[in-house]
């Protein structure tokens, strides 16, 4: 038996080999460019949040001071005045998780509704949400304000839970994944089975809304965390601000007569704001990504 060599035209490998992605200097100097935008502030808080009250005057922003004060000052934040931070900061995780788990819980309802539902002023309903996406929520807070103290309920927590309930571009996403992601066949087979509309949704939808849902709770959760405005005009007891307005009022202490500067607690609690939402970001990335990419490619 004789065997036969065969000879490989380089060029024909060559031809089906895999492309290398091109490198492009500029849009790597660009990325570079975000990089370090994003990451000199969040460095320049960590540095400046271990000094002490004296070093943030006499020291270079983004140098450490003579005193390595981090743990002081973060236990200086939570006992000033009482423990006034720790307050703030359960005021704000009540906001987060009843405004915008109630807003998610109510998006991913209306939108699912509006996407596998028909009926009347389905179509008019839609053109109201899509305006209203365009509407700024800063637009809305002074007749929220004039609404709510009619009703007799500023200076309560229901001011700023109640309207961060409505999400309109939560629900406009709910909307779009929905489309793409929740055949309209699956749930015909399931009603075919028996099963109720309840029941095929919690189900066998949800689990197919999961990447959509934890977007919109991520947008809800930055929302509401960062909320600083809507509080502002709503509230005038300080055992019902948030982080954003306490810090606020931490920071106007340097003025005045009577004016008692506590720059290095301000800059260590907006460093503790930060540090849930970054976590519950982390944690949450690869749902937020799945859930954007959802509809990119069609099958």
């Amino acid at each position: 038996m004789t065997t036969t060599l065969r000879t490989v035209n380089p060029r024909a490998h060559q031809r089906f080999s895999i492309a290398r992605p091109r490198k492009s200097v500029a849009l790597t100097v660009i990325m570079l460019l975000f990089l370090i935008y994003a990451i000199v502030p969040l460095a320049w808080l960590v540095i400046n949040a271990s000094k002490t009250q004296a070093d943030l005057f006499t020291t270079f922003g983004l140098a450490f001071g003579d005193t390595f004060a981090l743990w002081d000052n973060i236990v200086a934040t939570f006992t000033y005045d009482d423990g006034i931070f720790l307050r703030w900061l359960g005021n704000t995780l009540l906001y987060v998780v009843l405004g915008a788990g109630g807003a998610t819980l109510l998006a991913t309802l209306a939108g699912y509704g509006l996407a596998k539902y028909t009926f009347p002023g389905r179509t008019a309903y839609f053109a109201v949400v899509l305006g209203a996406v365009a509407v700024p929520g800063t637009a809305l807070a002074v007749p929220t304000f004039l609404l709510f103290s009619q009703m007799g309920l500023t200076n309560t927590p229901w001011s700023i839970i109640i309207p961060s309930l409505i999400t309109p571009f939560g629900l406009y996403l709910i909307w779009v994944y929905t489309i793409d992601s929740v055949p309209t066949e699956l749930l015909e087979a399931a009603r075919l089975d028996g099963a109720s509309e309840m029941r095929t949704f919690f189900t066998i939808s949800i689990r197919l809304l999961t990447p959509g849902i934890v977007t919109v709770a991520l947008f809800s959760i930055v929302a509401t965390w960062n909320n600083y405005f809507l509080p502002l005009i709503m509230l005038s007891d300080p055992t019902w601000y948030p982080l954003t307005v306490g810090l606020n009022q931490w920071s106007s202490q340097a003025s005045g007569v009577a004016a008692e500067p506590i720059y290095n607690l301000v800059i260590t609690g907006s460093l503790i704001t930060i540090v849930p939402i970054v976590v519950i970001f982390l944690f949450l990335q690869r749902f937020w990504q799945s859930g954007l990419s959802a509809g990119s490619v069609k099958q």
